[in-house]
């Protein structure tokens, strides 16, 4: 008699996904927190369009009632809150987005055992990129540098857990250390920049120092600072 065939389990497979989101840290008074996002918005009205958005508000004490009202206020300016971090879980309410902690993305494989003479696989740290990147596009690559042989588009986007190198004209925003590499730096053959930043701190069109423009130039953090001067 044949034994009873086995029903093969089927092994689960999780997948992460990493995207790029904002933290934003309010202070009081909220509303002239608020408004610096209205002054942000205003200098580069597609700056947080169609971003995830996490509110850290481990520097505010701010009740149910005034965690539900800063919400609205974001959502009223378009923005997609993804989650909270810093905050007791009992000031939320079901409908708040939820409680978020860490933040790194991660793959779990519990099906695929791991070979002992496999070798790990080394991640690059760099990411060379040899044509332009056009207008609309957006280049990722939060584990280093970034080079670009040739321009960056207006209303192109670079996002870089490293430095940004642009040999050519820098039109589009291009945002570098995005993972808290304070050191990391952005250079550029010709700056014509939507918005640079570092590790957060940013500087938007207005801000950058005309006689700068059409010219080459790199950008650095000196303490809470961005700094931009010439490329000699």
């Amino acid at each position: 008699m044949e034994a009873a065939a086995k029903v093969q389990r089927q092994m689960v497979r999780l997948r992460g996904r990493s995207y790029v989101a904002f933290v934003f840290t309010p202070t009081v008074p909220v509303q002239d927190w608020l408004h610096e996002i209205d002054a942000t918005i205003a200098r580069s009205p597609g700056f947080f369009a169609g971003r995830p958005v996490v509110i850290d508000l481990s520097s505010v004490d701010l009740s149910q009632v005034g965690i539900g009202h800063l919400l609205t206020s974001l959502q009223d300016r378009n923005i997609r809150v993804l989650g909270i971090e810093g905050v007791e879980e009992a000031r939320l309410t079901p409908t708040m987005p939820p409680l978020l902690s860490g933040g790194r993305s991660c793959v779990v494989e519990p099906s695929a055992p791991k070979k002992a003479d496999v070798k790990a696989e080394t991640k690059p740290t760099s990411l060379l990129l040899d044509s332009p990147v056009r207008s609309g596009q957006t280049v990722i690559f939060p584990d280093g540098d970034v080079t670009i042989l040739g321009s960056v588009g207006s209303g192109a986007e670079v996002v870089a857990g490293g430095s940004i190198h642009v040999y050519g004209a820098l039109r589009g925003r291009a945002m570098a250390g995005v993972n808290g590499h304070t050191s990391a730096r952005i250079y550029c053959q010709k700056i014509e920049a939507e918005l640079l930043a570092i590790d957060g701190f940013y500087q938007t069109a207005d801000d950058i120092d005309a006689a700068l423009r059409g010219k080459p130039a790199q950008a650095w953090l000196q303490g809470n600072t961005m700094r931009i001067t010439a490329l000699n």
